[in-house]
Order: C-alpha cells, then structure tokens, then sequence
C-alpha cells in the first residue's frame, strides 16, 4: 500500500492516501527506519522498503501491512 511518511515537530507519522488515514508512527525497529517494521498509534505495523540512511522525508513509499486487511 502506499505510505506517505513525514517527519514533523510530534515526531513522525503516516499517511495511507487510499485510507485518508494519518496516525503517528509509536515504535520503530530499526534506528535508520528502513526495511524493517513501524507500528502506528491505531495499532498498524508496516514493513518499510529498504532505502538509503539518508532518504529525506517527506516521501511515499510502498508498505506492507502486517496482521488482517481492512
């Protein structure tokens, strides 16, 4: 699915366009973000593509939804 992630003064966050969903990004697993699993306020975890440390934010990538399909 798409996956805008953004980074504001709150922290990070993410935005599902085809949802018009946006909920804070709560857990990371990996420090540098990519290519591992986020989890979302609303209880969502994503698996994030493997990108460049350095990938600058804002960017809409394509993620997997982890658990059952809404």
């Amino acid at each position: 699915m798409k996956v805008m992630i953004r980074r504001s003064d709150k922290g990070l966050s993410a935005y599902v366009p085809k949802k018009d969903l946006e909920e804070p990004i709560v857990f990371v697993e990996r420090e540098t973000l990519w290519g591992g699993e986020v989890k979302l306020k609303n209880g969502w975890v994503l698996v994030l593509p493997e990108m460049p440390d350095d990938t600058r934010l804002p960017i809409t990538v394509n993620a997997k939804k982890l658990g059952s399909e809404d």
